[in-house]
């Protein structure tokens, strides 16, 4: 399989660390997002979104969008789960998940924080429009996860994990105050103690700069 990924990418991240926790192998190709490399005709062709990740299997199907792919993941490489077994934690695990994915990340990424600033917004003011973003989803997030579990919903990181570990990444990297949050620090510091996530850590990828 090819990853069609950015470094910093918070959606590549997700669908890195899902690879490496299943034990799959995968061929990890750049996408330079600042150098605008999504928008090549030749990448619009592959993924007329113009966003990472892509993951291209080995017959040349192209899958989009990262919480797709995590549950193409999970369906054909069951193990280890990323999804608990019943039908109503699952809806939970997936909705502080989405919490992350559905309304953190789409108003923080970069078109985003690009079409801001061509409206006349400063870097200052797209800086503080993250970081609301963020600390309202984190805030939910919190409420929303297990309690007295040593994951966000158990004893082995699972779907919402994925989810907030790159985007406690990109909270840091932005100065977002993550003081109130000490219950998701520590979920953070078990996950990234792990092989799998350690290795899709954004600084150890190829393109990292």
């Amino acid at each position: 399989m090819k990853l069609f990924t950015y470094w910093r990418s918070t959606t590549s991240y997700r669908v890195r660390i899902a690879l490496n926790l299943k034990g799959i192998a995968f061929d990890a190709v750049p996408v330079n997002l600042v150098a605008a490399e999504q928008n090549t005709a030749a990448y619009t062709a592959l993924n007329p979104g113009q966003g990472v990740p892509t993951l291209v299997l080995d017959d040349g199907t192209a899958l989009v969008q990262s919480m797709a792919i995590l549950d193409w993941l999970d369906e054909t490489h069951p193990e280890p789960p990323l999804l608990p077994a019943g039908p109503l934690l699952r809806a939970r695990v997936r909705a502080a998940a989405l919490t992350i994915a559905t309304d953190i990340h789409p108003v923080n990424n970069l078109r985003v924080i690009a079409r801001l600033k061509a409206m006349g917004h400063s870097q200052e003011e797209t800086v503080a429009w993250m970081n609301d973003w963020m600390t309202r989803g984190f805030t939910a997030f919190a409420d929303l996860i297990a309690r007295n579990t040593d994951f966000c919903f158990g004893e082995a990181p699972g779907l919402a994990d994925l989810c907030l570990v790159p985007q406690l990444y990109n909270a840091r990297r932005w100065g977002c105050d993550l003081a109130p949050f000490p219950r998701l620090a520590e979920i953070e510091a078990r996950c990234l103690a792990l092989p799998a996530f350690d290795a899709a850590r954004p600084e150890n990828q190829p393109d990292a700069t």
